[in-house]
């Protein structure tokens, strides 16, 4: 399991100073903690996580020498300036069922013939114990024909006795629908028939 280590936050420090410095500031809370603990993280650390591991995905986290297991509740980007502003971590106990999200990732889908593919959901929510949490649900979309649909309960998520489904199981992941053409394509298309 990937470990980031992470330093206590000063709270006298603003979040804008500490984001200057080179830090990614968050918070730790789960239930068997008295309160949230904010934290900073070296914002090169922050970036090399965010790379493997996205919402939704559990990590160690470090903190002053302390070990927390943990699950990324929130990753907030700001697009502007192309940065990790802030990662918000819930701490897990054993056996007690917290609220995720596993990411749908379409396998082979340079492979689909004719067609439009739709990605109607980027990510399933659900519940489970810390020892079932699920960070990605892989779709392999090579044999879809135009018309197919998969839903939430096609899928082997939908199955696993461990894992409660947030997302409704009459869902649509993924579909393959035909491509219509625009009217102005078919206007271009009958002038040009009609030109020659």
């Amino acid at each position: 399991m990937n470990t980031l280590k992470a330093e206590k936050r000063d709270m006298t420090v603003k979040a804008k100073k500490l984001r200057r410095e080179g830090f990614v500031t968050g918070n730790v809370f789960g239930r068997e903690m008295k309160e949230t603990m904010p934290v900073k993280i070296e914002k090169a650390a922050a970036e090399r996580l965010i790379k493997t591991k996205k919402k939704g995905s559990q990590i160690m986290l470090e903190v002053e020498g302390q070990q927390y297991d943990v699950l990324i509740k929130e990753i907030q980007y700001n697009a502007i300036k192309n940065q990790i502003d802030e990662i918000d971590f819930q701490a897990l106990v054993q056996g007690e069922k917290v609220h995720s999200v596993a990411e749908v990732i379409l396998l082979n889908h340079e492979k689909v013939m004719g067609g439009l593919l739709q990605l109607r959901l980027s990510e399933i929510q659900y519940k489970a114990a810390p020892d079932a949490l699920v960070e990605t649900v892989e779709i392999d979309v090579e044999k879809m024909k135009i018309g197919d649909v998969i839903k939430v309960s096609d899928l082997p998520i939908a199955s696993d006795k461990d894992i409660e489904l947030i997302t409704s199981p009459d869902a649509v992941v993924v579909m393959l629908t035909e491509i219509h053409r625009s009217a102005e394509d078919a206007a271009e298309e009958e002038e040009a028939a009609a030109a020659e």
